[in-house]
């Protein structure tokens, strides 16, 4: 148990049993939203009264975009339990997600503070650049090797290692 390898081992399973609760707990919290969300829309579609063009249409588009900013998080979970690692992708992409939604959803006509509205602008700006470069580095890196290469020389830019390909 204390040594380094039965600790790692006790951490890593630590880790994995949260976030199986974790995922459990929103996929919960996921399905009650959305109820909650057709219910209330089909309340609101029936009455003539809510104003769609106004604070109705950036209320509705407030609660789908804080419904998809959860799904979001639910995929960086799975996808911790699927292959063990954090993918950058996916965060800068929930990051970007709620920086926008932020945006979308200032009322109109409101006192906005400049700084405020300059920060969100600058967030978004900087999270759309960091996705870009993580997304060009995974277009320019060449796939990696899974098995020896067995073809001619000229063919193979790895020299072979057993002396056998002229050198």
């Amino acid at each position: 148990m204390f040594s380094d390898q039965g600790f790692l081992q006790a951490i890593t399973r630590f880790e994995r049993s949260l976030a199986k609760v974790l995922s459990t707990l929103l996929t919960a919290v996921l399905v009650v939203a959305c109820l909650q969300l057709v219910l209330v829309l089909g309340v609101d579609l029936l009455d003539l009264r809510v104003n769609w063009t106004g604070e109705g249409l950036i209320s509705l588009l407030d609660q789908i975009l804080v419904l998809l900013i959860a799904l979001e998080v639910l995929q960086n979970l799975t996808a911790y339990l699927r292959d063990n690692v954090v993918q950058i992708e996916l965060v800068l992409v929930t990051a970007l997600t709620a920086v926008s939604r932020k945006l979308i959803v200032m009322p109109p006509g409101g006192h906005k503070d400049p700084a405020d509205l300059f920060g969100l602008g600058f967030a978004a700006v900087a999270l759309a650049a960091a996705y870009w470069l993580v997304r060009q580095s995974h277009v320019n890196r060449r796939p990696s090797r899974t098995v020896p290469t067995t073809g001619s020389p000229d063919l193979d830019p790895l020299p072979r290692r057993d002396g056998a390909g002229g050198e």
